[in-house]
C-alpha cells in the first residue's frame, strides 16, 4: 500500500501539508530519541553503542517498507544512515553523562 497524500488545489495547501507532516515527524523523532535515551542508560557499555548489525538491520526493514509505501530506497537510506549517525553520537554524549 502506497502512502497517500492529500488532493492540494494550491501551494497554500501543499505547505499546509507538507507543515502538518513535519510536525508528525518530529514528534516520532522526539519518540525515537527517547528510546534511544533508554538504550544509553540500558547498554553495559561503550562499545555496545555503535552496533554495526543493529545499523545494517534497520537498513533492511527501512527498505522492505519503502517498496510496501513506495518510497525511494536509496533516498531512505541515505536519510536513515544521516539520522542513525546523529542518533549514534547522541547516544554516546548520553552514555557517558550517566556514567561521570
Amino acid at each position: 500500500m502506497s502512502a497517500k497524500a492529500n488532493h492540494c488545489e494550491t501551494m497554500s495547501d501543499v505547505r499546509e501539508n507538507v507543515d502538518r507532516v513535519d510536525r508528525l515527524l518530529v514528534a516520532l523523532m522526539a519518540e525515537r530519541l527517547n528510546y534511544i535515551e533508554q538504550a544509553a542508560r540500558i547498554k553495559p557499555s561503550r562499545d555496545a553503542v555503535r552496533d554495526e548489525d543493529r545499523i545494517e538491520d534497520v537498513i533492511a526493514k527501512v527498505k522492505a517498507q519503502c517498496r510496501i509505501d513506495g518510497f525511494d530506497e536509496d533516498m531512505a537510506e541515505r536519510m536513515w544512515r544521516a539520522m542513525m549517525e546523529d542518533f549514534i553520537a547522541h547516544e554516546f554524549i548520553k552514555w557517558d553523562d550517566l556514567r561521570d
